[in-house]
């Protein structure tokens, strides 16, 4: 028996897993973890032998020095203390044998992960063509004028250097759901341009695990999980931490999403904008791919160009932004302080508060007085939305998108009144500045029904992702734009502004 939860379950249910401890790992790698002290092996995958020629469980307690020479164990013993180029793959002679490696540096132990399929490469020496074959791209990438045309042309080209069926740039919202700005696929690969996945679908704790990885790759979801030996690390008497690893375990969950949409292997590859993470480019194969640092290197390349690009275009478009609210800002102060009337410039001079705020209504209360601008509602209304915004007691510049969601009763005004600001010139006296944004309808395309977003076994523990990814239209109701980080700043200097104005004004009477 299974049941339908259509609650919001990304921090409540599915960012609580803890995924960094999944302790298996996919079977194109192996992973050795050595003491930091004595450099014994104390834990192992149980498919090391295919590196060093020993079982799993002969290695324990040994030496890094009976399976590197002189040379190689230099080398990662300098590996070890340089931070700079911990997790930055390089060779490394294991037996005969040269593998393509990244170590992961920790306190008491260190993390030797070691990639099985990059034996031919090395030996094409095709990893280290990866920035020539991007030139192209990255100097289209970097031309590009607007965020959108960014993302196609990423899709494009990762699409021709890849080799994936179906490539996807999504950005995420401020609930973290995702949104597809662009797709490059095979024609028989369903399309999701446009379409919009919940937070659920890639929950905080994946999120999180972005910032410590660039990508993730899954060459086979039917993958046979390897163990690690022993189970638990012997220092820590705990799982190990794989967060950092790259062929760390895939959970059931996301393994079963993935056969649910007809996808064998995949790789997702993060996008930051200024640090955070900003969005994804995630990509669909509908056949085994293996693991290939070639494809590695290519996505993370591209990721630090297009996330350089995003940073750039938002900051370009910020300040375009504070430049337009400035000039508004300035030519009303420069009003107030020729006519003497602060009120009066502020609802009526052009520009005005409503051209500065992008609103449609504004109202000043004054000692139980409005004084209006624009489409406001009612006064009998306004008293009550007075006494609500009293009753939180507001001391700070307070914004909201989605009023009646707070508000109850803005619901009979919501056409006009869907975004509201609110700016306390004396909360004391409920002496405010209310600002109003109209209603904007939009339709919002869900890959799946999102309230089909999980479904619980009976012991309401195990579950499963939804089932059909099918274009879900839904229609949002009661939202206005949203207001702009640089907005609330300048409402901030806007009563500050007021505050001292009126004390200036009192000392000069």
């Amino acid at each position: 028996m299974t049941d339908k939860i259509t609650g919001k379950y990304d921090s409540a249910f599915c960012g609580s897993l803890p995924i960094h401890l999944i302790n298996v790992i996919q079977p194109y790698g192996a992973l050795l973890i050595f003491e930091t002290d004595s450099h014994n092996i104390i834990q192992v995958s149980s498919n090391i032998s295919s590196a060093t020629s020993t079982d799993a469980a002969l290695m324990l307690n040994t030496p890094l020095s009976l399976y590197l020479d002189h040379q190689q164990l230099k080398l990662l013993e300098e590996r070890t203390r340089d931070n700079i180029t911990s997790k930055t793959p390089f060779q490394l002679r294991i037996g005969d044998t040269n593998y393509l490696v990244v170590l992961h540096n920790h306190d008491k132990y260190h993390i030797l992960e070691i990639n099985f399929d990059s034996k031919s490469e090395l030996q094409g020496n095709s990893f280290f063509d990866v920035y020539q074959e991007l030139k192209p791209a990255i100097a289209a990438i970097e031309r590009a004028t607007t965020i959108e045309e960014a993302a196609a042309i990423t899709a494009l080209e990762l699409k021709k250097a890849s080799g994936f069926d179906k490539v996807m740039v999504y950005r995420f919202d401020e609930e973290w759901n995702g949104h597809v700005l662009a797709e490059e696929r095979e024609s028989d690969m369903e399309s999701y341009q446009n379409f919009t996945f919940p937070a659920s679908d890639i929950p905080s704790q994946a999120r999180d695990l972005y910032l410590k990885n660039a990508y993730r790759f899954i060459p086979d979801r039917n993958y046979l999980p390897v163990r690690l030996y022993p189970v638990m690390n012997p220092l820590t008497q705990s799982f190990i931490d794989l967060s950092e690893c790259n062929i760390r375990g895939v959970s059931a969950v996301h393994i079963e999403y993935l056969k649910n949409m007809n996808v064998v292997a995949s790789m997702s590859t993060r996008i930051l904008e200024s640090g955070k993470l900003w969005g994804l480019i995630a990509c669909h194969h509908k056949t085994v791919k293996p693991m290939s640092y070639r494809v590695c290197a290519l996505f993370e390349l591209i990721s630090g160009i297009i996330s350089a690009k995003i940073s750039s275009l938002a900051t370009n478009q910020n300040l375009i932004i504070t430049n337009k609210l400035q000039d508004h800002y300035t030519r009303i102060l420069e009003e107030v302080f020729r006519s003497g009337n602060m009120v009066d410039t502020f609802l009526k001079a052009k520009p005005n508060i409503l051209h500065l705020f992008e609103a449609v209504g504004a109202v000043i209360t004054l000692k139980s007085e409005f004084i209006k601008s624009g489409r406001t509602p009612e006064d009998q209304d306004l008293d009550d939305l007075l006494l609500w915004l009293n009753a939180k007691q507001i001391t700070d510049v307070y914004t909201t998108d989605n009023l009646s969601q707070h508000y109850e009763n803005a619901t009979a005004y919501k056409e006009f009144a869907s975004g509201l600001m609110v700016i306390p010139v004396n909360a004391a006296e409920s002496e405010f500045i209310i600002l109003f944004r109209p209603e904007i309808i939009r339709v919002n395309n869900w890959g799946g029904d999102p309230s089909n977003r999980m479904v619980f076994e009976s012991d309401m523990k195990t579950y499963h992702p939804r089932f059909s990814f099918k274009l879900w239209r839904e229609q949002v109701t009661g939202i206005s734009l949203p207001w702009k980080k640089e907005e609330v700043e300048l409402a901030q200097n806007l009563r500050s502004f007021i505050r001292d104005y009126a004390v200036s004004a009192e000392k000069s009477n």
